[in-house]
């Protein structure tokens, strides 16, 4: 099968630089292409791409959107298989990206496969307890059979690091074309709605986390809170997004006690109330003016397309 892989991009001349090596690599172990989506970056990021027979293809930075940038590269690529990677993961070795798409080879009732995102090296205590939280050491099939098992887990994945038969992607009509986020999340849902299965891969890596602080983790969970009531049918096929937020709070809290750092539960509970008060904000945005939106927004850009 043919590989697309495909990377949008704003200003990341030094996040390519970061994984030339490791594509380029990837070129011994199949037949591939990367695609380059850019924003109207400022720096060498274009000119990078273009010296290694990259396509690229420009848009306009108010033109990005998380699902239509998406889709819109999908119309350029030759692939069978496409990998969606964002700009600020580092390939965790030669055969991350060969892992990724295994079980796609595998399996043909598998639409999606996501791999294990470590921390970076240097993230703080939070940004790193969240991908130990989210991405767990054993790789998971997901499906309709064990769907009321997983809940809301079930459909969650990342775009950071994952790859899509581009058959079963066009099946379920593509990535929504105007979400703030969770572009991945939807179109997993959909893809198990109609009988196929995701597929997370521990063993394929990538590192790669946030360090938010309170304002940021505010932000980001107001915007998920949009994304659930815009895409009611999620939270109805797969339960409540509440009960995860719960067991994270526990498993931070008990994560803190062992490693005797007793004395950020406090930060913790704060951290989590910003979380929870964004979401619940987000799930009543439409109480919101549009100005006040715009200001607790990650995605600016949103707002101006809604």
């Amino acid at each position: 099968m043919n590989i697309s892989i495909i990377i949008p991009t704003l200003n990341a001349e030094k996040d390519l630089k970061n994984n030339l090596l490791t594509l380029n690599k990837y070129n011994q172990l199949t037949n591939y292409e990367v695609i380059v989506v850019d924003s109207q970056s400022t720096d060498n990021t274009v000119k990078i791409a273009k010296e290694q027979n990259y396509k690229v293809i420009e848009i306009n930075r108010k033109d990005f959107n998380h699902g239509g940038t998406r889709n819109l590269a999908a119309t350029y690529a030759n692939g069978d298989i496409l990998v969606y990677l964002t700009q600020d993961i580092i390939i965790y070795e030669d055969q991350s990206i060969h892992k990724l798409i295994q079980p796609l080879l595998e399996n043909e009732n598998i639409g999606l496969s996501y791999g294990r995102q470590l921390p970076h090296e240097n993230a703080g205590f939070f940004g790193s307890m969240a991908r130990l939280f989210n991405y767990d050491e054993n790789s998971l099939i997901k499906n309709q059979s064990n769907s009321k098992e997983l809940g809301i887990k079930t459909v969650f994945c990342s775009n950071s690091f994952a790859a899509y038969r581009k058959s079963t992607l066009e099946q379920v009509g593509g990535f929504p074309k105007n979400v703030i986020l969770g572009e991945d999340s939807y179109v997993a849902g959909k893809m198990i709605l109609k009988g196929s299965a995701i597929y997370y891969c521990a063993e394929a890596k990538v590192r790669h986390s946030h360090d938010y602080n309170l304002i940021s983790e505010f932000k980001r969970n107001f915007d998920i809170g949009v994304f659930h009531t815009h895409e009611k049918w999620i939270l109805e096929s797969f339960n409540g997004a509440e009960g995860e937020g719960v067991k994270f709070v526990i498993k931070e809290i008990n994560y803190l006690i062992k490693n005797k750092k007793i004395h950020l539960i406090p930060i913790s509970f704060l951290r989590n109330a910003s979380k929870y008060l964004g979401y619940k904000l987000g799930r009543n945005e439409k109480y919101l003016n549009g100005s006040f939106k715009k200001k607790i927004s990650m995605y600016n850009g949103y707002w101006q397309e809604s």
